[in-house]
C-alpha cells in the first residue's frame, strides 16, 4: 500500500522532467516564441518594403511624373531651360 504514492510521486516527478527539460518544455517553447517575434519583425518590415516597392511601381506605370522625380533626384538631371543651383552651407 505504501507502494503506489511513491510510484505516483516518481510518476509525476517524470512529467515534471519532460515538461521542464523535454525538447516539448518550457524552455524550448519560450525560445521558439523569442524566434517566432523576431521572424514576425522581419516579416512586417519586408512587407512595408513591398509595399513601397508595388506603389512606386503603379506611379511608374501610371505616368511620367515619378520617372522625371527619380532622375532629378537621383541622377541629378535637369530639364534644357532650367538652371542649376547648388547651396552649401558655409561652416
Amino acid at each position: 500500500m505504501r507502494l503506489l504514492p511513491v510510484v505516483l510521486a516518481a510518476l509525476l516527478g517524470l512529467v515534471h522532467l519532460e515538461l521542464w527539460f523535454g525538447k516539448g518544455g518550457v524552455p524550448h517553447r519560450m525560445a521558439l516564441q523569442a524566434e517566432l517575434a523576431l521572424q514576425q519583425a522581419d516579416n512586417a518590415a519586408a512587407r512595408a518594403r513591398n509595399e513601397q516597392l508595388a506603389a512606386e511601381v503603379a506611379d511608374l506605370r501610371e505616368g511620367t511624373e515619378m520617372v522625371e522625380e527619380k532622375a532629378r533626384r537621383e541622377l541629378g538631371m535637369i530639364r534644357p531651360d532650367e538652371l542649376l543651383v547648388v547651396v552649401s552651407a558655409a561652416r
